[in-house]
């Protein structure tokens, strides 16, 4: 777009800070940014094309519209660019693949029975978070490290020391056992203050704490309690060994470095508490294309940074990010304390961050071997699937719908998309089943692909798009509905199969008798698969539907209980079961209730 075309609305840009959104011809938002004086910034996009770097002048053709938000100062900006990022991620912005929410581990500060537990979800709630970690994978084999050596709940029950029994949790010396009165209150606040030590890195202070304390029940001939307690002082020391000492200073820093290749850039992040290395991790970020390190740089620690709950005082990089001034002080701000960016020169933080480039450099090649072997694989099952299918082309993008349902209850439906053989995740849908309201599969995808087709004139992005086969989980029946839903929209252009769970028969309208694939064919694999995770899709939020439902209707049927109540009780309670085994003088003392309304509850349950 040339700058002519925004003349007047450029010049009316304020000289303040603020975000600018840069959208195309299709209304979909292509570029975020944040400026110090949104008006010199704006203005710099639409000067000569040959003076803009080669990613701006692709862009630039591209827009149709801006939009822009005016901020109270630079940090307020970055914090809401970057949550604009997220929320549409733009196609020219550098941005963390898969921008998802990271699993954090999450402790109860404030509950004399605190739960350790991963969560998505990090608020200002007065908790203790822990994270982000990169994968559930990772977080859990932390949770079961932690779970083993301390020995902390994990259950919903509410603590009261009386329950007639424990879990077998504490059968197996994974659970100190406070509901039935095996440790005291102060006992298991200890216990949870070491978990918060321990993931803070301070391994000597918990070291030192037991071993006195198996010391003390020594002399008190609680030899079985300080055999416990040797235990875990074993366990913890194990845990610090595998740990590298990187550090002669007793420091709390994050080491960051990057390798970049073409669209791609590969970070390594090295977690060092105490001196130790006590774990590292890795993101990959998408949108590099012509971009320099330090604005790589400066979009990672923008994103990463948002979502982490902690923040070290230092940050060692291998280069310094673009407004490097704005970013430590926000950090500074999130952290509560001074938080010092550095790009060592020489010494020991300039060999712990040329080890990180190392790694950097040897996952990016392992990630692109792998994306090579993938890309070749997909390739292979995608013209399997054109000649075994007999489709009228290349199945770039694929399309899955499934029904989950128990009787025409909490009926759902479910969308993925695969483009180039491999998941869209960011593209999934899902749908209540609204206008059917019994078990019939049939009408539940009607409606599914009448809802999802019909926005492929009215709306943007991944909804216009049509892809070039829709697949339906489910047999000829299914196959011949799908075909009447797509005509009736006028797409009967569309390519559309089935495959049936148990056979693994292929149906396609055009052909009568089902196609029946290899087990080691490729285009049937890549159908299961494509399949699969549809049903996984499905049946998870039926699932989470149904157990709402579920709560829902056992005290709706209470009379005298609103919504208001109700979720009054399950806040206090935690769950229908919580509010069973409560006394009718606890159910009577939450807010907006009474006595006589807490016996109905109790005879109703």
């Amino acid at each position: 777009m040339e700058a002519q075309q925004f003349k007047e609305r450029l010049g009316a840009l304020p000289h303040k800070p603020g975000v600018y959104l840069f959208r195309d011809d299709s209304g979909n938002v292509i570029y975020v940014g944040k400026a110090s004086d949104l008006r010199n910034r704006v203005r710099s996009y639409f000067g000569p094309a040959v003076s803009l770097p080669p990613k701006i002048r692709r862009m630039s053709f591209r827009i149709s519209d801006l939009e822009f938000f005016v901020t109270d100062s630079e940090q307020e900006a970055l914090i809401m660019e970057c949550d604009l990022i997220k929320k549409h991620r733009p196609r020219y912005n550098i941005r963390l693949k898969d921008d998802k929410t990271y699993p954090y581990l999450k402790i109860d500060a404030g509950d004399d029975w605190a739960r350790v537990y991963v969560t998505r979800r990090v608020e200002p709630d007065g908790s203790r978070y822990f994270g982000p970690y990169a994968s559930a994978r990772s977080v859990k084999s932390t949770l079961k490290v932690l779970q083993k050596i301390f020995q902390f709940r994990t259950c919903n029950r509410r603590i009261t020391g009386n329950d007639s029994r424990a879990c077998v949790e504490y059968d197996i010396h994974r659970c100190v056992g406070p509901c039935i009165g095996a440790v005291t209150r102060d006992e298991y606040r200890s216990i949870i203050e070491q978990v918060i030590m321990f993931l803070s890195g301070r391994y000597g202070s918990i070291v030192k704490t037991l071993q006195k304390r198996m010391r003390e029940a020594s002399e008190g001939l609680e030899f079985e309690r300080a055999a416990v307690l040797r235990d875990q002082v074993s366990a913890i020391l194990q845990v610090v060994e595998r740990q590298k000492i990187v550090s002669t200073r007793r420091r709390d820093m994050d080491i960051v470095a990057l390798a970049q290749d073409r669209d791609q850039a590969y970070v390594e992040i090295f977690f060092v508490r105490g001196g130790r290395l006590i774990d590292r991790d890795h993101l990959v970020m998408n949108g590099a294309r012509d971009e320099t390190p330090g604005r790589i740089v400066a979009s990672f620690m923008n994103q990463f940074y948002r979502s982490s709950a902690n923040v070290p005082p230092l940050v060692v990089l291998q280069y310094m990010p673009d407004e490097a001034y704005v970013i430590e002080s926000w950090l500074t701000a999130r952290r509560g304390s001074g938080v010092e960016i550095r790009v060592p020169q020489r010494g020991e933080l300039k060999r712990l961050v040329d080890m990180a480039a190392v790694n950097a450099r040897q996952g990016l090649e392992q990630l692109k071997v792998k994306q090579a072997v993938d890309r070749g694989k997909a390739s292979s099952a995608l013209n399997d699937l054109t000649g075994k299918l007999q489709l009228p082309g290349l199945p770039e993008r694929i399309e899955c719908y499934d029904i989950s349902d128990i009787q025409g209850a909490y009926a759902v439906g479910s969308m993925v998309v695969f483009l180039g053989g491999t998941p869209r995740r960011s593209e999934y849908r899902r749908f209540r089943i609204k206008a059917v309201h019994d078990a019939n599969d049939y009408a539940m995808m009607r409606e599914v692909l009448r809802r999802r087709f019909k926005r492929t004139d009215s709306a943007g992005g991944s909804w216009a798009t049509v892809p070039n086969l829709v697949l339906i989980d489910g047999g000829r029946g299914h196959l011949n509905t799908a075909v009447e839903a797509l005509k009736e929209l006028g797409l009967d252009h569309v390519a559309v199969a089935a495959i049936a769970k148990g056979e693994e028969a292929v149906f396609r309208p055009d052909i009568s008798e089902p196609i029946v694939l290899g087990q080691d064919s490729a285009a049937l694999q890549l159908l299961q698969r494509v399949r699969d995770e549809a049903h996984r899709f499905a049946i998870t939020y039926h699932r989470n539907i149904r157990s709402r439902g579920t709560i829902s209707s056992a005290l709706d049927n209470v009379p005298g209980i609103g919504g208001k109540r109700k979720r009054a009780l399950l806040k206090a309670f935690g769950s229908v079961r919580g509010i069973r085994e409560a006394d009718i003088d606890e159910v009577a003392a939450v807010p907006g209730m009474t006595r006589s309304l807490a016996e109905k509850v109790k005879a109703f349950l």
